[in-house]
């Protein structure tokens, strides 16, 4: 057999170096994924996923959800219907009266209005947050207690809810006062302090250790929801991360804050879930929750307008502080009378024990309530 010339077997030979090369270097020009430091960035990518965002329904069950819906409204049982039965008239003969069943009763609760895009984490999860600024021990347990310690009790809280009611999965959350309300104008004249970006860090850094979420409160004295929001993008555009509107210190009257109980519309409420879901849908990102603090009806005016959004998910926060009676009314006055979609619970460690109250409401309490609150804060 002829051996091929010489400058032959070096064409051949440098032909396969060249394609053994592109194999490892240029993988996908043969369809190849074998980029180790791509299949690292993308494990450390998915790793930091399943710690910062909780796990959610990737596709929406509508049975699911409607049934859920249902459980969390805690109705009463229906009425029996009246059995029939036979009464004597006055002249000694008998009339047999029919059994009746009673018509239904129109319930506000559970409230009709869009389903959610898929990923969302209500009403499938119940959210027990920790509230307050890390700056102000008199703010919430937030800035009370070093940040292990802190964690420890919200632990403790979250393990009480997972246990009263074991059908509903708990999701820890670090609800974070990123603007606050101040008793001073500050520079700005707005009677309100932004926290430096490195203090919001603290709150991602806390919500990750619990595999949590974060919620951001805003107070904006004499600014506007409108002004704060944007400020805060780099945030809200992060999966895991919420948004609360606290009306008692939105000063549209330009009073300063303290002095008396702020307010806002529903065309606040409704600007700032618009503002979610084009974050929602711009980024790819699951539902966002919309937390309402309210405990008096003028704090929020024309809620019946607001409106949630398939990306933005919507809850009326009781905030009132008090005792057990003067909480369940104000709940029920004033959250629950006035549906929206999802409702919350405040508890305060301290305002809660003034006198004449002698005890805080338990979870067996608050899980008596119609409707069942799906977000509870603790301050």
């Amino acid at each position: 057999m002829q051996l091929p010339h010489k400058k032959y077997v070096w064409y051949i030979g440098g032909a396969f170096v060249v394609a053994c090369a592109m194999y490892f270097v240029v993988p996908h020009f043969f369809g190849v994924s074998y980029n180790r430091a791509d299949a690292d960035v993308a494990a450390k990518v998915d790793a930091k996923t399943e710690t910062t965002a909780p796990v959610a329904p990737l596709v929406l069950d509508t049975v699911a959800y409607d049934a859920k819906l249902l459980a969390l409204a805690n109705l009463p049982p229906p009425l029996p219907p009246t059995p029939a039965k036979e009464i004597t008239n006055k002249d000694g003969t008998k009339t047999v009266v029919p059994a009746k069943v009673p018509a239904p009763i129109a319930y506000k609760w559970p409230v009709k209005t869009v389903y959610p895009i898929a990923g969302a984490l209500l009403p499938f999860n119940r959210i027990v947050a920790y509230y307050g600024n890390f700056y102000s021990k008199g703010m919430g347990v937030l800035g009370q207690y070093p940040p292990d310690e802190m964690l420890q009790r919200l632990t403790t809280e979250v393990e009480k809810w997972k246990a009263a009611d074991p059908t509903t999965p708990v999701i820890p959350a670090i609800d974070y006062i990123a603007v606050t309300a101040q008793g001073s104008p500050g520079v700005a004249k707005k009677y309100r302090l932004r926290m430096p970006d490195s203090e919001i860090d603290k709150a991602l850094v806390l919500a990750d250790k619990m595999h949590g979420i974060v919620i951001l409160e805003i107070q904006p004295g004499l600014s506007t929801f409108q002004t704060e929001i944007p400020e805060l993008e780099k945030y809200l555009k992060m999966p895991q991360v919420h948004l609360a509107m606290d009306p008692e210190f939105s000063m549209k009257s330009g009073a300063k804050p303290g002095t008396e109980i702020g307010t806002i519309d529903a065309t606040d409420a409704n600007w700032a879930a618009q503002y979610l879901a084009n974050l929602v849908r711009t980024y790819n990102l699951p539902p966002k929750i919309l937390i309402l603090h309210r405990f008096t009806a003028p704090m929020i005016t024309n809620a019946k307008s607001i409106k949630p959004l398939p990306e933005v998910q919507i809850v009326m926060d009781m905030d009132g502080w008090g005792s057990p009676a003067k909480k369940n009314g104000t709940y029920k006055n004033v959250v629950a009378h006035e549906p929206v979609q999802f409702t919350g619970f405040k508890l305060f460690y301290k305002n809660d024990l003034r006198a004449p109250s002698t005890r805080m409401l338990t979870t067996a309490d608050i899980l008596s309530l119609t409707p069942r609150p799906s977000f509870i804060q603790y301050q």
